[in-house]
């Protein structure tokens, strides 16, 4: 008897935390694994295609409860949305699972652990969620330590816990130090090749002007962190190295996860278009937001090159799908992108500096055969280490084990 597993995360949108669970729940249906997934929001007008046609089932649950208390105390209130999911389901739901995957936030946890029928919990861990905010007040210090006790003591009640990297886990050990015993294993990402073979194009004639040869893809949510202003600069610097033709003939497509409910996305959006006409570059680029899997990969089909811009990110999916679709990426040389982008092989690794990825985006520009040498490199990368196979011998390997169905 296959394992039945019930994921419960926050927000089924369009992230890449959301893209790494809807991936495991395919993985596990594949091997025959029952799934469900339970969350508290979930809008079919802003998801992942394969949550409407997968067959999985999907529930929401405590929608109704708020995102925030008027814009501040998002994290306090994702705790009480999740709680509010969990008890729903031990108390009132009546499913019947074996192992429970729950990732982003892990104070569900001791409801299923600690429920008449204790479940097997098992918790993947994309970033300690304790180091994705500031505390830039006295005020916040003393909101934020509770919520950061909480989260340590929870994460360390599941029975298995996955991390998206080993610059992850590194940094997972550092951060709950009462955890310092706990060897978290390594699962990256992978992708669902399914997505990528569509021979059926989407038209971009609409994105950017005929004459533009030399397109230049960022994908990203519209989010600070993301430093997405960085690809804005690296095409400033870019028009000083280059001639006037050459210059005629490049592109920039900043497209990206918008969410209207998230006041940043719509703030950073606005902020983004001013700096292009700030910079005098708003011409050569072109904003596109929530496009369509269709529309991602003909973008990667027709770009000689991807900028990934964050620093320090944990893992990063869009450097695998960009290598899978035999296309380069230039990536800031810190966290996922360091296990992911070979340097020098399949992109470039450069500091978060403007001149240093406007100097690799110069070579794609005057060297048109390095795409195709980067690209065959980078789609190679991938079949051998992140590969939808290896992802899912791992997964379902560690879902059986905890179930006793392997030693």
């Amino acid at each position: 008897m296959r394992p039945a597993v019930l994921f419960v995360h926050p927000d089924l949108g369009i992230g890449g935390a959301e893209r790494l669970v809807v991936d495991a729940a395919l993985a596990l249906k594949s091997r025959g694994c029952s799934v469900q997934i339970w969350t508290c929001h979930y809008d079919s007008n802003h998801c992942f295609s394969e949550t409407l046609h997968s067959g999985i089932p999907i529930q929401c649950c405590g929608d109704w409860l708020p995102r925030s208390l008027f814009g501040r105390c998002y994290a306090l209130c994702a705790y009480i949305r999740m709680i509010f999911l969990a008890l729903y389901i031990v108390f009132l739901s009546g499913e019947r699972f074996d192992v429970l995957f729950c990732d982003q936030v892990s104070a569900c946890i001791p409801f299923f652990k600690l429920a008449r029928y204790p479940k097997k919990v098992l918790f993947y861990c994309h970033f300690p969620d304790q180091l994705l905010t500031q505390r830039i007040s006295m005020l916040k210090k003393i909101y934020r330590a509770p919520i950061d006790w909480l989260e340590e003591k929870t994460t360390g009640m599941a029975d298995c816990i996955l991390v998206n990297s080993h610059f992850t886990a590194s940094v997972f050990k550092k951060t709950f130090a009462s955890l310092a015993h706990i060897e978290p294993a390594v699962l990256y990402p992978s992708i669902n090749l399914s997505n990528f073979k569509s021979k059926v194009q989407e038209d971009l004639s609409d994105l950017f002007p005929e004459e533009r040869k030399h397109i230049f893809l960022s994908i990203n949510r519209f989010e600070r962190k993301k430093n997405l202003n960085l690809a804005l600069e690296a095409m400033c610097e870019l028009r000083k190295q280059l001639n006037v033709l050459e210059w005629e003939g490049v592109h920039l497509i900043l497209a990206g996860g918008y969410d209207e409910r998230v006041l940043e996305n719509v703030e950073y959006y606005q902020e983004l278009k001013a700096y292009a006409v700030e910079y005098k570059i708003s011409n050569h680029v072109t904003f596109l937001r929530s496009f369509s899997d269709k529309q991602k990969c003909s973008l990667l089909g027709i770009c000689i090159c991807v900028l990934y811009t964050p620093s320090n990110e944990h893992f990063g999916i869009v450097p695998i799908e960009a290598m899978y679709m035999q296309c380069p990426v230039i990536a800031v040389n810190s966290g996922g992108p360091l296990e992911s982008v070979e340097n020098n092989v399949t992109g470039y690794l450069c500091h978060p500096k403007s001149k240093q990825f406007a100097g690799a985006m110069e070579n794609f520009v005057k060297n048109p055969d390095l795409k195709k040498t980067m690209g065959k490199s980078g789609h190679a990368r991938v079949l051998s280490k992140f590969s939808s196979e290896a992802f899912s011998d791992k997964i379902y390997f560690h879902v059986c084990k905890l179930c006793n169905h392997v030693k």
